[in-house]
């Protein structure tokens, strides 16, 4: 498997994810925690939850136009089947609900407040994620 080392994209990547969070936390006073963003924006319809709306559009459009201008979709292939793409989706939803959040809430927002249970969180959310990727390589074989 090889990997590209991209020092400039990736902190250019991840400044734009901290001011995109400490705007939303200054402007609205809302923390950006996409999960439970998402999850308010579905049981929500009324004008008041409208930023939420704009916010998941702007996210997937976003990321869109940034596989699309600099990635290319030929470059992208996934090596897992539907089912288990469905099934990890399902997952993540349901650990984000148990952990009552997820990566982006927890590990930059919670972070960046100092919250203890969110740097507790974040610390799970890695090391599961690390075991997680040494099990698939070296232990399965994939």
């Amino acid at each position: 498997m090889e990997t590209t080392f991209t020092p400039i994209a990736s902190l250019a990547g991840g400044v734009m994810i901290g001011l995109a969070a400490l705007m939303l936390l200054w402007l609205n006073g809302k923390v950006a925690g996409i999960s439970g963003i998402v999850g308010s924006a579905l049981g929500d319809y009324s004008a008041a939850s409208r930023w939420r709306w704009f916010f998941i559009v702007g996210l997937l459009s976003g990321g869109g136009l940034a596989l699309y201008q600099w990635v290319g979709t030929s470059e992208i292939v996934l090596r897992a089947s539907l089912p288990v793409l469905i099934a990890a989706g399902l997952l993540v939803g349901y650990g984000t609900r148990l952990g009552s959040g997820c990566t982006s809430g927890h590990g930059v927002c919670g972070i960046g407040r100092l919250s203890p249970r969110s740097i507790a969180a974040t610390c799970v959310f890695m090391a599961v994620a690390a075991l997680t990727v040494f099990v698939q390589r070296h232990v399965m074989g994939a």
